[in-house]
């Protein structure tokens, strides 16, 4: 008989003595930035223009603030007014071509009494 075997032996633990250096790290850091800050001046140099029309104007066109109505129920009843005047009233559409508006009422008084040239009517042809 041969005698039992007991646990493996094992090292005993430390710590990993082959980590990455501090030099390293800072150098990769050093070279980095040093390479971003070598694209910006080769970027610079290639459009310089665009540095100067960021200083120059905003990036973006300045658009006036909109006008909020302060009272929108009677500029409602502002806009119904003015509508049912030029509905209700004379006045020109086109002074340039001898065009004008009249009442609506009175339109439509006209259409029924003469008609409208072309339009057919109940019972007919139109006149």
């Amino acid at each position: 008989m041969s005698e039992p075997h007991g646990p493996p032996e094992v090292e005993p633990t430390h710590h990993e003595t082959r980590d990455i250096s501090l030099r390293a790290v800072i150098g990769g850091g050093v070279f980095i930035g040093l390479a971003v800050g070598g694209l910006v001046i080769v970027a610079d140099m290639l459009f310089p223009q665009k540095s100067l029309d960021r200083l120059l104007k905003p990036p973006f066109p300045v658009i006036a603030e909109p006008a909020l109505q302060s009272d929108p129920v009677a500029d409602m009843v502002a806009f119904h007014a003015r509508e049912m005047a030029v509905l209700n009233g004379f006045g020109w559409t086109d002074p340039a071509r001898g065009m004008g508006h009249i009442p609506i009422e009175q339109a439509m008084r006209q259409i029924v009494r003469e008609g409208i040239k072309g339009w057919p009517v109940e019972g007919g042809t139109g006149p």
